[in-house]
């Protein structure tokens, strides 16, 4: 058998192994699963699977008591101001996950427009974005009719299973 047969009989095999790694880290009490296989000196896949997204919070500075009013000219915008992060993205009823771990781009190609942006309207199966993973470039599909509200990930960023990518209600 030729080295690129066996490459492809890896390559096939890798996806049904990284959803048995899904499957296997929803049913247990796992928070985190990396592996690692070496098919070869130049040949191997490391998968790195997370039921929690990481998540970015502001802190506001707490507030400091004072004496007297201050004059509304002396002080910068009161830290209530800053944006809040509430709730999970990835808990929205509208939010698109992403179904393997690789590389998230919003447009087909460098320097092209993205599919999808911010108030566009998008039939159900419409392209959001595209998954790198493994060199095979996946489209993620509308998961239902609705208007893009967010989108969570800049382009070129990797992303994990499970990861929000956008919402979509």
């Amino acid at each position: 058998m030729s080295n690129d047969s066996q490459n492809g009989k890896h390559h096939e095999g890798d996806v049904a192994f990284i959803q048995s790694l899904a499957e296997l880290l929803n049913a247990s009490e796992l928070s985190e699963l990396s592996v690692k296989r070496e098919y070869g000196e130049h040949d191997r896949l490391t998968v790195s699977l997370s039921k929690h997204a990481r998540q970015v919070t502001y802190a506001a500075p707490a507030p400091v008591a004072a004496a007297a009013p201050a004059p509304s000219s002396a002080a910068p915008a009161p830290a209530a101001q800053l944006p809040a992060v509430t709730e999970d993205p990835a808990t929205l009823p509208g939010a698109v996950t992403s179904p393997m771990v690789g590389t998230a781009y919003l447009s087909a190609e460098p320097g092209a427009a993205p599919f999808v942006q911010i108030g566009q309207a998008v039939a159900e199966g419409d392209t959001l974005l595209i998954v790198e993973a493994m060199k095979t470039m996946n489209h993620i599909p509308a998961p239902r009719a609705g208007t893009v509200k967010r989108i969570l990930i800049d382009d070129g960023t990797p992303v994990e299973f499970g990861a929000p990518l956008m919402v979509v209600e």
